[in-house]
């Protein structure tokens, strides 16, 4: 009975001994091997680890990509416009050792030290680039610069800097409304530079389009003009000639035309003396008629 007892303590003792000795590493993870406060090595590569128990102790440290949101900030633009400025912060743990001589065991040291460098880059930054800068496609190069700066301080704390962003950025609320306005009268201007130039190219098109129709009106009265005395002129060549070829049948044919205009109401009256030359077929076309 005493040696079950003995046997089972010895097995529990065992048990506990390998299971102090022996961790994992994720492969989220990466550890620091400490024994009495010093540290002894690291440890980057997921598996199955050993240590020795009761005496050395294992810190884990994350591997992933982190984040740090500052807190907004007042900056100075260098057109001397402030801004009030909300940014983030990528950054993973490269050296763990460093990491823990430098900030602790835990994330909580690394953030205040970031905040101030952070906060350093991006005013140094800013304060050389205008409000236009910040709020064009040059952001892009802007942040890069501050990224390079703050990953250049980090990298004595064991991390990379791998992104550094603007949030946002507003205008403080005291000068909102100035600006505002500011920016309200500028387009108005604008818009009113805008209106005068259309107005003045309207009229140029107007004028343009008019003189045009007075000349292509002109040179369509002109060439009507020219076809109308042309068809006149020939229509008398084609009178003049017809009347050369048969001047009796002519005359005759003139005389019917005056009497089918004179009578063609059908109700026409006409005192005229009995020789008139109006009733020469008349006479001509009544047997003994008498002058």
């Amino acid at each position: 009975m005493n040696r079950l007892v003995i046997l089972g303590v010895a097995l529990v003792a065992v048990v506990v001994v390998a299971a102090s000795s022996l961790f994992a590493v994720h492969q989220t993870q990466q550890v620091l091997i400490t024994q009495f406060g010093q540290p002894i090595r690291v440890v980057q590569t997921p598996g199955l680890n050993w240590k020795v128990p009761f005496i050395q102790t294992v810190i884990g440290f994350d591997r992933r990509l982190l984040d740090y949101d500052a807190p907004g900030q007042e900056v100075i633009l260098g057109d001397q416009r402030r801004i009030v400025v909300d940014t983030f912060t990528r950054y993973r743990i490269t050296d763990p050792l460093r990491f823990y001589q430098t900030v602790g065991a835990t994330e909580g040291g690394i953030r205040l030290r970031l905040g101030p460098i952070v906060s350093s880059s991006l005013r140094n930054s800013l304060g050389n680039e205008p409000l236009l800068a910040v709020l064009s496609a040059d952001r892009a190069r802007i942040m890069g610069e501050i990224r390079q700066r703050v990953n250049a301080e980090a990298r004595s704390f064991g991390i990379e800097v791998s992104d550094v962003r603007i949030r946002r950025a507003d205008l403080p609320e005291e000068n909102t409304q100035a600006i505002l306005s500011r920016m309200q009268s500028e387009r108005e201007r604008v818009a009113r530079e805008q209106r005068a130039e259309g107005a003045e190219q309207a009229q140029r098109i107007r004028a343009a389009a008019e003189r045009d129709r007075t000349v292509l009106i002109a040179e369509a009265q002109s060439r009507a003009e020219t076809l109308r005395g042309e068809g006149e002129m020939t229509a008398i060549r084609i009178f003049a000639e017809a009347f050369q070829k048969d001047p009796e049948f002519f005359q005759f044919w003139r005389t019917m035309q005056a009497w089918r205009e004179a009578f063609s109401d059908g109700d026409s009256r006409m005192l005229l003396s009995p020789d008139s030359d109006f009733f020469k077929y008349f006479r001509s076309m009544t047997p003994g008629a008498t002058p």
